[in-house]
Parts: structure tokens; C-alpha cells; sequence
């Protein structure tokens, strides 16, 4: 595997290497909150008026837990299982022996990335004094399987890896615009932004290995693959309303109030075109490659909304 090194001066530069552990102080976050409230849908929304400032700060405070224990669950259950199949060389491509320590680097950040994840949540519950909720991965999971089962019963490490792929390629708005927004507290700035210089060089890699991946594909697996992605693209960015409900309730808010609100918010044509923006990479690269030339894959495009 010929690819662009994950980073020459990984030693020395990545996150887990050198990085300072990031510490909450409070005199260094007075004014400010704790994620931006742009990215929350539901915490404008009508019916959560007389909840009043703690009420709307609590839930603020739950989104970012979700969001912190969503990449410690991610790193560590998802991209890691991969990265450490490709290190160990269990899979059909040989990636070579710089490819393969590459990897081991790869799963040395992103267990590091779900280390000060958990660490920065933990901060925040004791300073703000919001009970961090219980979060479930389980749905996610079970999501990623089914797709794996759909569409390569029998390729269950190559879909694993197309997961990875999946996942690391995509590019959110939560981790290019947070270390930016100066309305968020300073540990969540830098605890992001050191995710976001790792994720750079990951980007690259998974991107790279998946264009090698698919040359060395026959051409039926090729269908399966092509069909398959769109589909664990959607899986990656689509959120899980289980937690939004959770935090709606622990608010106070009444059941079917909290489902109006997340019908409200959470609209289907709202979360396709989320999808579509945050996978555009993903799906521009299986684009590049010529996976959505295959009939069979424009369908499962077109049925979940994704085709241009």
C-alpha cells in the first residue's frame, strides 16, 4: 500500500504523544458554555420556553456528554476493531509494513481520543454539577450489523473495515466549528481541536486505503461494496433520538411533549440533508472511484435520499 504516512513526525506531534492533559479551570470558562447551542436542534425549540436558563443549560450539557461519549464508544468499539485488523495484517490487502505500524498509530490516537473524551466529560459533571446520563452505543452498533448483514453476509471483516472507512472520512461540522467558537469553554476548544489534528492525518489514510481497497476488489464484490457504503455512511451520521429523548424527560418535559419536540427537530428531510453534507467526502470518494457508476448502488442512493 502506497499512501501518504500517517504522519512523519508522529512522535512528536501526535495528540497522545505530547499533548498536555486539558483541564477544566473555572476561572478560564466564566461566560461561557459548554457546546455551541447551534448545534443542538431542539434547544431552540418552542416547547422547552419554560424551562428557563438552568433548565436550557442542563440540556446543552447533556448534548455534549452525548456527543464526548458517542466518540469514546466510536474510537474505541468501531474505528479501533478496524485499525486493528489492518495492523495486524487480517485483511486481503497488503498494506505493507509501514501501512500496518500506520495503523497501530491510528488506534494508539483514538484510544487517546476516547480517554480524554470521558476525562473532559467527567470535568465538566463535577464543575456543573449535571448528572451525565447513561449513553447507549447499542443502537449504533446494531445499526452498522444490519447493514453488514444486508449487503456482505459474508465478508463480515470487510465490512468492519468499510465502517472505519465510513466513519473516518466523513467530515462534521462539530469538529471543524467547535475549536473555533469562542463561546465555548476553552477545554472543550482545545479537547476538539487536538481530535480534529489527528483526524487530519486519518482522513488521508482511510481515504487512500479504501481507493486500494476497491482496486483489488472482483467485480461482484464490487456491487456489494458500492451498495453497502451509502448505507454505512447514513448509519455514521444519522443521530440516535434515543438520548435526545432521555435528556428531554430528565428536564422535566412530559413524554409527548418530548416527542413533539423531537418530531419538530429531527425532521426526515432535516436529517437526509444533514447526512448529505457531513458524508460528501465519504461519498465523493466512492464517486471518484466509480462504486456509484453501478446501477445497483444509484438505487441505494436514490433510497435514502442521497443521490444528487
Amino acid at each position: 500500500m502506497t499512501h501518504p504516512r500517517v504522519a512523519k513526525d508522529w512522535y512528536e506531534s501526535a495528540g497522545v504523544r505530547g499533548a498536555p492533559r486539558r483541564m477544566l479551570e473555572e476561572d478560564r470558562e466564566a461566560g461561557l458554555k459548554v457546546f455551541p447551542e447551534a448545534l443542538v436542534p431542539h434547544l431552540c425549540h418552542e416547547g422547552l420556553a419554560d424551562l428557563g436558563a438552568e433548565g436550557r443549560r442542563a440540556l446543552l450539557t447533556q448534548h455534549f456528554y452525548q456527543y464526548m461519549q458517542f466518540t469514546a464508544h466510536l474510537e474505541t468499539k468501531v474505528v479501533n476493531r478496524g485499525a486493528a485488523m489492518v495492523a495486524h495484517g487480517e485483511t486481503d490487502l497488503d498494506v505493507g509494513p509501514g501501512a500496518r505500524l500506520d495503523a497501530f498509530k491510528i488506534y494508539s490516537d483514538e484510544a487517546y481520543h476516547a480517554l480524554f473524551s470521558l476525562d473532559v466529560v467527567q470535568q465538566v459533571e463535577k464543575v456543573t454539577a449535571v448528572p451525565v446520563l447513561p449513553y447507549d452505543f447499542g443502537p449504533r452498533m446494531e445499526r452498522l450489523d444490519r447493514t453488514a448483514d444486508r449487503f456482505l453476509p459474508e465478508h463480515g471483516s470487510l465490512a468492519q473495515l468499510l465502517q472505519v472507512v465510513a466513519f473516518e472520512t466523513v467530515v462534521t461540522r462539530f469538529l471543524s466549528r467547535i475549536p473555533r467558537d469562542e463561546t465555548v469553554f476553552r477545554v472543550v476548544r482545545e479537547v476538539v481541536g487536538d481530535h480534529v489534528r489527528d483526524e487530519v492525518h486519518h482522513h488521508a489514510y482511510f481515504t487512500r486505503f479504501f481507493k486500494e481497497l476497491w482496486a483489488g476488489l472482483s467485480p461482484a464484490l464490487r456491487v456489494k461494496v458500492a451498495c453497502g457504503m451509502p448505507h454505512f455512511v447514513n448509519d455514521c451520521l444519522r443521530p440516535d433520538l434515543g438520548p435526545v429523548r432521555a435528556a428531554l424527560l430528565s428536564a422535566g418535559l412530559a413524554a409527548d411533549r418530548a416527542e413533539e419536540v423531537i418530531r419538530d427537530c429531527y425532521r426526515e428531510e432535516t436529517l437526509v440533508a444533514a447526512v448529505r453534507d457531513a458524508g460528501r467526502h465519504t461519498l465523493g470518494l466512492c464517486e471518484y472511484v466509480g462504486a456509484f457508476d453501478i446501477p445497483e448502488a444509484q438505487e441505494q442512493l436514490r433510497v435514502l435520499g442521497l443521490a444528487d
